[in-house]
């Protein structure tokens, strides 16, 4: 039997919602983190942010490089700057090295335009 499908296995298993909640979780940690002054509590929010900040990069990999095809990137020529600029949203130069709110704003926005271009792609296959 022969299968044929654009992605590592006909669609449905791929959804940027995947780092966009891990996001929202770096993004709660960071809020909380803001908020209490307890030196024990920040350095265990700080860790599991980083946790959660990986999981994005990881999330936004897969997206990268098993779900968008040649095809993808020609129709949407800024995407491989998109998504470079995504997961350093979430690495050491961004959320993982980060308290500021603003930069998991940052990235949760990277992670939107991402998430529409994804979908635009499901409509069209």
């Amino acid at each position: 039997m022969i299968v044929s499908a654009h992605c590592d296995l006909p669609c449905g298993v791929y959804d940027p919602a995947q780092a966009r909640i891990e996001a929202e979780s770096v993004k709660a940690i960071m809020e909380k983190y803001q908020g209490n002054e307890d030196p024990v509590f920040r350095a265990r929010a700080l860790v599991i942010k980083e946790e959660r900040a990986q999981l994005v990069k990881e999330h936004l990999w897969v997206l990268w490089t098993d779900y968008f095809k040649p095809p993808h990137f020609e129709k949407y020529p800024h995407l491989h700057q998109l998504f470079n600029e995504a997961t350093k949203a979430a690495g050491a130069a961004g959320a993982k090295g980060s308290v500021d709110v603003q930069v998991a704003d940052d990235l949760l926005a990277k992670i939107a335009e991402i998430d529409a271009i994804f979908w635009e792609t499901k409509k069209a296959a």
